[in-house]
């Protein structure tokens, strides 16, 4: 497949505010900035469909919270299909981050983040999704 060009219309004032953007990220080119919005529509409607998807939970936690550590393991070991691998870093004397990679369904691997982010003492948790990009060009 090659490259297609297409036009597009759009108010001057929308226009002028996507330049602004795209300098800002440091996007090349609009042609960029564009294929990069298709891109994460793209991906936004995969984990809609429920195809395989890859994505990363961050979790900032009180280690002082008692059994809370041994409570993160053990979900991310009932669900251990789904988790790909797991970072855990020490942020000062009584936070940590847990960094873990997943892998699934997207439902699947929203509810595996709800479950891990809604535990009492995590202080912060985010669901950063992806695609596996086999559909992405």
């Amino acid at each position: 497949m090659g490259i297609v060009r297409f036009g597009v219309s759009m108010d001057e004032e929308l226009l002028a505010r996507f330049d602004e953007l795209i300098v800002r990220q440091g996007y090349a080119n609009r042609s960029e900035a564009i294929r990069d919005l298709v891109r994460e529509r793209l991906v936004r409607q995969e984990w809609r469909a429920g195809e395989e998807v890859v994505g990363v939970i961050t979790l900032v936690y009180d280690h002082h919270v008692r059994n809370l550590e041994e409570r993160i393991t053990d979900i991310q070991h009932e669900q251990f299909h789904k988790v790909i691998s797991t970072m855990h870093i020490h942020l000062d004397h009584d936070h940590c981050l847990e960094v873990i990679a997943v892998k699934g369904k997207g439902a699947e691997i929203a509810e595996l983040a709800s479950k891990l982010i809604g535990l009492k003492g995590v202080r912060h948790g985010r669901l950063t999704a992806t695609t596996t990009g086999k559909g992405l060009k």
